[in-house]
């Protein structure tokens, strides 16, 4: 019987075994100095040397059927994990998505080894302690469709070659504390989405909008922006736009008859509210707090 169980063990070692080689052991080393370059957060205690990454039961690994890479890593809602960004997750050669999400004892600014992600598709930083600007080098990322910076402590002015990414679809860097113009290299931006709002930027955004472009949702409220609207071209995908709490004037394009959502409130514009589409079915509050526009939804024009 003895011999039995003994013998049952070591089979049960082997499958053990077996299994946690499954994990590549490339990708779990680097999993493992990324747990300890976090401070070992209970967060990630599932994280075990001689157990399988790629078996679920790694709290926010997930590694591709095909190859046992891991090629998503989520890592979120934690107000104990306290540390610099992990510099080691430049080492998940096949990571496609990247998600740091509510952690805001994650400090520290955006490590260039991230740009040896070349794979990577999905990367979101939000609401984390993350601060310093948003560096040149995230436009190496050039497999990137989805980028999101949002609700962090980011600053300093926008680098001049995020154009330079050319499958961007998403923008998302609202709610931290970036300045300066808008650099006019944006112009070549294509993305379906953009939202810069609740930052510290001025001067002119036209360089979003034109006929060619695909966007379909801008978002660029609350800042010191100042241009004229009145000059803009809407390209004909764009369905929400937000320009509310700015310094914008000139009067409102005909284009935004199109829109399906608008908020210019808190502007200096004037003149006539476009007739048509859904403008006379916004809220007043869309148009209010401006120097001088008029017409339905709000007063007439004299």
């Amino acid at each position: 019987m003895a011999t039995k169980l003994f013998l049952l063990l070591i089979l049960l070692s082997h499958v053990a075994s077996s299994l946690s080689e499954e994990c590549h052991p490339q990708d779990k080393r680097t999993l493992l100095q990324i747990k300890k370059e976090l401070n070992n957060p209970t967060l990630l205690s599932s994280w075990k040397p001689h157990t399988n990454c790629c078996d679920s039961s790694w709290y926010g690994v997930i590694c591709a059927p095909s190859n046992n890479r891991v090629y998503s890593l989520l890592i979120e809602m934690n107000e104990d994990l306290a540390s610099p960004f992990p510099p080691s997750i430049g080492n998940l050669p096949y990571l496609e998505s990247l998600l740091l999400y509510q952690l805001p004892n994650l400090t520290g600014s955006i490590p260039r080894s991230i740009t040896k992600l070349t794979d990577l598709k999905s990367l979101t930083i939000k609401k984390t302690g993350i601060s310093g600007p948003i560096p040149n080098f995230m436009a190496k990322l050039k497999s990137l469709t989805f980028l999101d910076l949002s609700e962090n402590h980011l600053s300093g002015t926008l680098p001049f070659n995020l154009f330079h990414l050319p499958n961007i679809e998403a923008v998302l860097l609202q709610n931290n504390k970036l300045t300066g113009s808008i650099p006019p290299s944006m112009a070549r931006l294509n993305s379906l989405v953009v939202d810069l709002s609740h930052n510290r930027f001025e001067g002119d955004a036209s360089v979003f909008f034109g006929f060619a472009k695909k966007t379909e949702t801008i978002d660029l409220s609350w800042n010191m922006l100042a241009f004229d609207m009145g000059k803009l071209e809407f390209p004909e995908s764009l369905k929400h736009l937000d320009v509310s709490q700015n310094r914008i004037y000139g009067k409102l394009p005909d284009g935004v008859k199109n829109l399906e959502w608008l908020n210019v409130s808190y502007n200096r514009l004037c003149g006539e509210i476009p007739t048509g589409g859904i403008m006379q079915a916004l809220d007043r509050n869309s148009f209010s707090h401006n120097k001088c526009l008029c017409g339905s939804p709000l007063p007439s024009c004299k």
